[in-house]
């Protein structure tokens, strides 16, 4: 059972933890997508080729892949506050190492160092969240401090190029300084210090479990920048054989780093499952929209980042009824049909030709930005209902991990499939809208088929986090 070893009052930890939590959050969202619009000028202060600027981007996703899954144990050995000020920390250091690289190795080295302090960021913080809130109040605290994912990966387009534009590429690194120095100072003053008794820890089990991570990941960035599908096949077929090897091993092992009975609960496996098939179609979209009004409109990349800046303005209206919504739906009739939902909007952005004025997606990324944020916070809430307090840790951690591969997936997926229309001359007529047209066909079409893995849940799953709300 954990234990509280904190100074900080509960009520007062309460009012500032989604806060702290969201500010992370935020930080590292728009990190993580307000580098796209700012390689090409960081390849050409650096004296690199574009193509071999991938790297500084590859170099953190494998980090995060590698070091989540450990998040949950460093923070029942040192405590929630330490860990997650430490990891603000790196996160701040590794930006400022960033913005002053005089080459590509000196980036990626940096970029690593962003990518451990990230790992341990988010899932620690959530970790802090569930341990402080008692199950009627931790949906309406995850619905606050959820709205920066969505922000993030809306705003950092555009924050990058208006940064690239009127100052310099170093800017999309300084701004995190600030906004970690501002998290570190709450986190020390507002942050309670969660430990718990912990066994020892399963090396074995992480060194596996991240192997298959990282080789899963690998197998991500290869398939959405190659051609060539044996070596992805290979990697691919590897990572999920060094899965295989992990459940083989938590079989045996008296305290594996995830525990199998874990999937027992039901909740959290139809969580996991429902996380990663509706993120393979939901993820690809924020890519998708900016480089079709880029490369098929012909448009900037700040008039691009306009066109889907809406989204996180509705996404704030859908934390205001999202919990209204579930506690009148439930969480199967909610997840169910809204996914629906976001699948036909991402078909629907298939209606316009070539001819139709851009703004016109405007309205559908509206309700998109609405929608998606009331399909994050219900499953990212149902992932941990039912989880006991021995189980949090290690389930928590393994949600992070989940989600960030299932991001991974969805960009992937979109542009290998984005790709496939491009290279088929006769289907797309030699248009390139086309292409991106039914590549929404096909994302979408996959959304909503992935509606149905939420019919696994039971009418009366989550009730124990309803709200009187």
């Amino acid at each position: 059972m954990p234990e509280t070893k904190t100074n900080v009052g509960n009520e007062t930890s309460k009012k500032y933890l989604p806060l702290i939590l969201g500010t992370a959050i935020f930080m590292q969202m728009l990190d993580s997508t307000i580098l796209n619009t700012s390689l090409p000028a960081i390849a050409k202060d650096l004296n690199e080729s574009p193509l071999n600027m991938q790297n500084a981007i590859v170099s953190y996703v494998l980090t995060l892949a590698l070091f989540m899954p450990v998040s949950g144990f460093l923070a029942d050995k040192f405590g929630t506050r330490k860990t997650f000020v430490f990891s603000l920390f790196l996160f701040a250091l590794g930006s400022l190492l960033c913005s002053l690289s005089q080459d590509l190795s000196h980036l990626v080295i940096s970029r690593i160092i962003q990518g451990i302090g990230g790992s341990l960021m988010t899932p620690v913080g959530k970790l802090a969240l569930i341990r402080t809130f008692p199950k009627k109040e931790l949906l309406k605290a995850m619905n606050y401090a959820i709205v920066p994912a969505l922000i993030g990966p809306v705003l950092g387009p555009l924050v990058g190029g208006y940064m690239v534009d009127y100052l310099s590429w170093h800017w999309i690194f300084l701004i995190n300084i600030p906004i970690g120095i501002l998290g570190m100072i709450m986190s020390l003053k507002f942050m309670p210090d969660y430990k718990a008794e912990i066994l020892n820890f399963d090396f074995k089990g992480f060194l596996i479990f991240g192997a298959a991570s990282l080789l899963l990941s690998v197998s991500l960035e290869m398939l959405g920048n190659t051609i060539h599908i044996t070596p992805v096949l290979f990697t691919l077929i590897l990572g999920f054989l060094m899965l295989y090897m992990y459940f083989r091993h938590a079989k045996t092992d008296d305290n594996p780093i995830f525990p199998l009975n874990l999937f027992q609960v039901r909740t959290f496996r139809v969580g996991i499952l429902g996380n990663l098939a509706t993120r393979l179609g939901i993820s690809a979209v924020p890519l998708l929209i900016p480089m079709m009004v880029q490369i098929a409109y012909g448009e900037s990349a700040v008039t691009s980042g306009w066109i889907v800046a809406p989204m996180a303005l509705t996404a704030m209206f859908g934390k205001s009824s999202v919990i209204k919504i579930l506690n009148k739906f439930g969480y199967r009739k909610t997840l169910m049909a809204n996914t629906f939902i976001l699948g036909f909007l991402i078909c629907s952005l298939a209606i316009f030709s070539r001819e139709n004025s851009i703004y016109c997606y405007v309205p559908l990324v509206a309700a998109m930005g609405f929608f998606n944020s009331i399909q994050f916070t219900s499953m990212n809430s149902i992932s941990i209902s039912d989880l006991r307090n021995y189980h949090t840790s290690s389930g928590n951690s393994l949600v992070s991990v989940n989600q960030q591969l299932a991001i991974g997936f969805g960009v992937a997926f979109g542009l290998v499939i984005l790709k496939l229309f491009q290279a088929d001359v006769k289907l797309v007529h030699n248009e390139i809208h086309n292409a991106f047209r039914y590549t929404f066909l096909v994302v979408g079409s996959l959304t909503i088929l992935s509606g149905f893995v939420f019919r696994r849940l039971h009418y009366k799953d989550g009730e124990n986090l309803r709200t009187d709300d």
